[in-house]
Parts: structure tokens; sequence; C-alpha cells
């Protein structure tokens, strides 16, 4: 949930999954599949302002550790580092604990799959093009799904539908943030476009955390699987989505996007007991569908660059 864009340079490596392949799709897959599940243990006790505030940290830390993560970026980009750290960051990482108090997290997985639907709407604003064949299918397809999930929810009660929505806009607000990522991860790299914004999130929502704390109470879980979110998530996902792109290409590494809201919704059904009816499983099958509709334009162009690459994840 907190990263989509993650890019490297073109590998040797463009045949079928290997062994090595399918363990690190599997692992990348499950990691940021379960994300929502943890925060849910996480907001247990944590008010949802810690919870985010915990998540960047660890995230920030995670990743300076990373090689790569210090690399220079041009003083000209600082605005748009920050306009980036806003609506990738701030918004949304804000949002979902905030709407996981009345959402559960299988719902909140699979409405996050609609992510590159709405990726693929601004894009089409801001480049002023029309959608292609594919994304003409794709997107009424995924919004149709995202409305069956969402009438699912809104069916257990009123305050699921405040939850339904704050997750709905922080989703635009990654389809916003993907967009202006792209030409800066193309120019630098994924992992110090990363390391900067989280740690410009992590100023920006100290105040919101510091005031979360007295409301909070402490259990060694929660800060465990808040630190997972951000350790794991943000720090070892990213550099194993990396190695998967680089020895497979971003076309078919783009596959474990598809796999995250399917994760979420096993996690949150057989370990919290989420209740889901039928209509949500479908429409998540008609997102999962829209959004691999949607997005094989996007890929198929970003994967033809001879420089950098970009992928999805959460």
């Amino acid at each position: 949930m907190g990263a989509r864009v993650l890019s490297t340079t073109h590998g040797s490596h463009r045949g079928a999954f290997a062994g090595v392949d399918w363990v690190l799709f599997l692992v990348v897959g499950t990691i940021w599949g379960s994300s929502f599940l943890l925060m849910a243990i996480g907001l247990e006790v944590f008010r949802p302002g810690l919870v985010t505030w915990l998540r960047v940290l660890f995230g920030a830390s995670a990743l300076w550790v990373a090689p790569g993560a210090r690399a220079p970026i041009e003083r000209r980009d600082r605005a748009r580092l920050l306009l980036l750290s806003i609506t990738w960051v701030v918004i949304p990482f804000t949002l979902f604990p905030l709407a996981q108090g009345s959402v559960n997290s299988a719902i909140a997985g699979m409405l996050n799959g609609a992510a590159p639907i709405f990726t693929a709407v601004i894009a089409t604003i801001l480049l002023r093009r029309p959608p292609g064949s594919r994304q003409l299918i794709g997107i009424p397809l995924g919004f149709v799904g995202v409305a069956a999930i969402a009438l699912s929810a809104a069916g257990q009660g009123p305050s699921q539908v405040g939850g339904v929505v704050l997750i709905l806009v922080a989703t635009i607000c990654y389809g916003i943030a993907f967009n202006v990522a792209t030409p800066l991860q193309q120019r630098y790299g994924s992992l110090p476009v990363m390391a900067r914004i989280l740690t410009i999130g992590a100023v920006l929502t100290a105040p919101l955390g510091l005031v979360s704390i007295s409301g909070s109470r402490f259990a060694w879980s929660a800060l465990a699987a808040t630190g997972a979110v951000g350790v794991l998530g943000t720090g070892v996902a990213f550099v194993l989505m990396g190695r998967l792109v680089g020895r497979v290409g971003p076309t078919r590494a783009s596959i474990v996007g598809y796999l995250i809201p399917v994760v979420a919704l096993g996690l949150g059904v057989l370990l919290r007991h989420d209740e889901v009816g039928s209509f949500a499983v479908a429409g998540v099958a008609l997102v999962i569908l829209g959004a691999y509709l949607t997005s094989r334009r996007e890929i198929a162009e970003v994967g033809s660059s001879r420089s950098k690459s970009a992928t999805v994840v959460p």
C-alpha cells in the first residue's frame, strides 16, 4: 500500500519464470498483500496517526540502509519530491489507518487493487491522449468492480461507507503520485526517490504521530506489525522487487500487483475472520481483470524504454 513504482535497469533474463523468480514473486506479493493485516494489528492498540508515523519512520530507515539510496538528486526536483511525498506518503498513509477503523483489512486490500485503474485515468487526463482499446475495456470493468466492493461494504453499516471513501481518496492519490514519480524514477532510480520522500513524509506526519501517542497503548505485537509494514513492505520488498524486475523485465514482474488484493483477502478472512460477501469477491475479480487490461498499454510503453522501467507495487 504505500509504494507502487519501482525502477531498475534491464537485466539479461527475459524467459519464463525460473524457480528463484517464483520465490521472489511470492515473497514480494505476500509482503505487500499482508500490509493491510499488519496495519489492522497495529491499530488494535495504536491510534491511526501513530501507525502512520511509525510506518513511515521504519520505511525510511530501511531504505537508507539499502545500497544506492544515497545517490544525489538535483535541486530542481526538490519541489516535485515534496509533492510526491504528500500524494504518495502523507495523505494515503494517513487515510488507510483511519479507514481501517471501520473497514476490515480484506476490503481495504481489495480496494487498493484499483490503483492501476486510477493511474491510467489520471495519465489520460494529464497527457490529454485517448485511452487504448484495452483501457477502454479495463477502466469501466475496474470501476464496476470497485462499485461492487464498495456496495458490499456499505451494506454492513454507515461507518463502512466513510472508510470506503477514505480508501478511494487514498488510491486516487496513488494514481497522481505514480504519474509524478515516473520521470523522477527514470532519472534517478527508485531507491533515492523513495528514501527521500519517506524522510519528508516522516517530518510531515510527525505532529500527528506525536499527538497520537497519548491516546495509544503499547503492545509488542502492534509495534512488530507496524514495523513490519515499514521495514518489509517499503524496504525489503522494494529491494526484492528490483531483483525480480532485473531478471524477468517489468512486464512479467508487474503481475505481482494482481497478487496483492488476493493475499489481502485471504489473510483477512483466514486470520481475522473478516466478513466479505460474494458480491465483494466478484468485485475484486473485476478489479484485477480491469487493472490487468488497463495497465497493459502503460507497461508496454515503459518496458520499451532503454533506460529505466517501472512496475506495479502497492
